[in-house]
């Protein structure tokens, strides 16, 4: 009943005592806008969710669920599994040279290239072939090219890429992630500084950092690693039209904070992630790394081999953060002392034969990028949106990987018949953009609601009368029932698996 005009809101993106104080003393009005916007997603969301499940509880079984966001993420997940299926490999082969170079005790590794552009050899007849051309080839250098390679510094976290980080490095799935995120958000009691927010806002798809944390970042690179490594360029981030710009990337709330220092206070897995944000936030106001190239191009007879290496000149931000797949060390060093005009002497071919692979399943950590991509759901709903097909056994999660189980298939072709346009991944992205729309008052929110939902309203009055039932048969188990001696089965109940008779 209050007058919205004296209602006052404040917001900060860190709970630190500047950061919740300077938004007291910079109160704005309530945004009616954005109000709407969020009344009208979540009506959107009822609408979706409270007609389909009943349907559902009816044709399938109790206790399924629908929803806006997790049956286009079902789909998604469905539509890989069908891929993987269809898929048929082709046969490939490659082929490398070991090659002797006078005065040099380690050999030379080349792959083979081609002619003046790359020939793919498709099988075993095409590759015996190449060889026996190749047999009494004369092998010589003809061009040796030095260079450099850039490897730019990473952006700070969002809460996407930090889902996905966290999966790869440290094998987090995205709901323990934004537990342990939330955890170092709210604050964590700290030896000799009382209970502190170690990290910024974790819902977030903005790589924005604020003035005052970058400028204390680039000293602190500056005192700690030295002048050369503090990046010279302000990293802008192209404008994608999904970024709700509202909070900043996820960082420390004070870059001096390290991760060692906090270490006493934190859990293993708190600490793990703090480092990983902390980390990733340094090195991304830290120079690009530099690696020199030196490549090579081997002439025989009529075809072509190449050789290359590179070696790391300065090694910029991953000082502090690397990937465990970059490599350090230099290959095949052989190169690095080669002319042109060198003649080589051929030790031996390795032939090799491969096979195209099919897409990879999904993971988590892949979901949610794809997610993200396709302007589906907002940061804060990945994590739920996933454990909600997880536990709802639409997706069984096996070594990381995701896949459909014979309910998620029944659940999702239902869906798939009976509601084509709420699980087409366009309509979705659609809706989102929609919703941002009357986030920033150009869409009435009654006017997006008004046109969703008579056809949202007659096509589940179809499916209640057309859509067929589908019994999904409960696992059967070797325990033998005490009171009727018959075989128990698996049933699902709210905390879980159970026996039943």
């Amino acid at each position: 009943k209050e007058d919205p005009s004296k209602m006052r809101r404040i917001s900060f993106n860190e709970i630190t005592k500047t950061a919740v104080k300077n938004s007291i003393k910079q109160p704005r009005d309530l945004d009616m806008n954005l109000v709407d916007a969020q009344q009208a997603r979540r009506m959107l969301d009822r609408m979706v969710g409270y007609t389909i499940s009943p349907l559902l509880w009816v044709k399938v079984k109790r206790g399924l669920s629908a929803g806006r966001v997790q049956s286009v993420a079902l789909r998604i997940i469905c539509d890989r599994e069908d891929e993987i299926n269809s898929f048929i490999p082709e046969e490939y082969w490659s082929l490398e040279g070991e090659f002797r170079v006078k005065g040099e005790k380690k050999p030379l590794q080349a792959k083979f290239y081609g002619t003046d552009k790359k020939l793919p050899i498709h099988n075993k007849a095409e590759m015996d072939e190449l060889l026996g051309k190749l047999e009494n080839a004369e092998y010589e250098i003809t061009e040796v090219k030095k260079g450099e390679r850039i490897k730019n510094a990473p952006l700070p976290f969002t809460t996407s890429t930090l889902q996905q980080e966290a999966a790869k490095t440290l094998n987090f799935s995205t709901q323990k992630t934004m537990r342990l995120a939330q955890q170092l958000y709210e604050g964590i009691d700290i030896k000799g500084s009382g209970t502190v927010g170690l990290i910024s806002y974790l819902r977030t798809d903005s790589t924005r950092i604020s003035q005052e944390a970058d400028e204390a970042a680039r000293t602190y690179i500056g005192e700690q690693y030295g002048e050369n490594y503090v990046s010279t360029s302000g990293k802008m981030v192209k404008k994608d039209q999904k970024i709700q710009d509202a909070h900043e990337a996820i960082r420390p709330t004070d870059i001096t904070r390290t991760p060692v220092m906090v270490k006493e206070s934190l859990s293993r897995d708190q600490f793990r992630l703090y480092q990983l944000i902390w980390k990733r936030f340094v090195a991304s106001r830290m120079q690009p790394a530099v690696y020199e190239t030196i490549s090579a191009r081997i002439n025989a007879g009529e075809y072509l081999f190449t050789a290359a290496s590179s070696r790391l000149a300065f090694d910029g931000f991953m000082s502090v953060y690397t990937d465990p797949d970059e490599e350090k060390k230099e290959k095949n060093a052989a190169v690095r002392s080669l002319e042109a005009g060198t003649e080589l002497a051929l030790e031996k071919m390795d032939p090799q034969q491969h096979f195209t692979q099919p897409p990879a399943h999904y993971t988590e950590a892949s979901l949610v990028k794809t997610l993200e991509e396709l302007g589906i759901g907002r940061p804060s709903t990945y994590a739920p949106t996933i454990t909600t097909i997880i536990n709802r056994r639409y997706v069984a999660k096996e070594n990381k990987n995701l896949y459909m189980t014979e309910l998620g298939e029944v659940v999702n072709n239902m869906m798939k018949e009976a509601f084509p346009s709420i699980v087409d991944v366009n309509f979705t992205a659609t809706m989102e953009a929609l919703l941002d729309r009357v986030g920033d008052g150009s869409v009435p929110w009654k006017t997006v609601v008004e046109n969703f939902w008579p056809d949202l309203y007659e096509a589940v009055t179809e499916a209640e009368k057309n859509l067929e039932e589908v019994k999904v048969e409960d696992e059967v188990t070797d325990v033998i029932c005490e009171n009727c001696g018959r075989n128990m089965v698996v049933k699902y109940g709210p905390h879980g698996k159970f026996l039943a008779c």
